[in-house]
């Protein structure tokens, strides 16, 4: 029995099947965690979602691209030129899909294993007991009759910083932001939301997230995705990139828990 943590998957169904193979996955004895955006820019977004959702034994949070389909099947938000989420729209279990997508969570921690798992990264100033109070602060409304509002306010890069005062959609936009779009931030934590290379453009002052020197989750083994330019390599003693850039043609990566071993299958863009 294994639990293996996997990158972002964005509809490249093939690529995780080939993967699963690679790993000699049991779905009756072994447990799949994935890091979010689970679905859209690749080919099979159906498929994928039908497939983990049917897993007797998951645990995925949500990503960047999961909660854009929630808010386009809602008829909150448009769908953008590059998605390909339309045979999801189209299913004729889409409801059913939609609706099991909307109750999952933006950050889990599994104590026994020693893990949180998160799509792309955290505030420095949280430690795990406040993040874990703040995503369910927005799983709550997600899960709510108030979901639709809250898809027609998630969309914004502001407010950037963290402060604990923030109320009503300005909050549940921040915490959504560091959970689900973090990748750079300011040395005073601030998000940076434009930049997606691996390193920091030169003029400006940033850092990684996870390399902020005052990060309060410095003692914690954290999963992230989101992160496609990074490699899966931070360089950072208990941090752990999982998106390796199936969707770009690079690979798809799952990270055996019990022992930190990483599996890869090549992807075609």
């Amino acid at each position: 029995m294994s639990t293996y943590a996997i990158g972002d998957i964005q509809g490249c169904f093939s690529s995780l099947t080939r993967l699963l193979e690679h790993i000699h996955f049991h779905p009756n004895q072994d447990t799949l965690w994935f890091a979010g955006d689970l679905v859209n820019r690749g080919p099979e977004s159906l498929q994928t979602l039908r497939f983990i959702k049917n897993l007797p034994n998951k645990q995925i949070v949500l990503g960047n691209h999961d909660l854009h389909l929630l808010a386009v099947a809602h008829g909150a938000h448009a769908s953008w030129e590059e998605d390909t989420l339309q045979p999801i729209l189209q299913a004729p279990d889409c409801d059913e899909l939609v609706n099991w997508l909307r109750g999952q969570p933006l950050l889990y921690h599994d104590a026994a294993l020693g893990y949180a798992m998160v799509h792309a990264g955290l505030a420095p100033t949280w430690d795990l007991m406040n993040a874990l109070h703040l995503a369910k602060e927005v799983e709550t409304v997600l899960q709510s009759n108030q979901c639709n509002d809250f898809f027609r306010h998630m969309y914004g890069n502001q407010p950037n910083h963290w402060d604990d005062a923030l109320t009503g959609w300005n909050r549940l936009r921040c915490i959504t932001n560091y959970l689900t779009r973090a990748r750079f931030c300011y040395p005073d934590g601030s998000l940076e939301l434009n930049s997606k290379k691996k390193e920091s453009p030169i003029e400006k002052d940033l850092l990684p997230w996870f390399r902020l020197p005052h990060r309060l989750t410095t003692s914690i083994n954290i999963l992230f995705g989101h992160w496609a330019a990074l490699a899966g390599e931070t360089h950072t003693a208990q941090v752990f990139a999982l998106d390796t850039g199936c969707v770009w043609g690079f690979c798809l990566t799952a990270m055996r828990l019990e022992d930190q071993k990483r599996f890869s299958v090549p992807c075609k863009k």
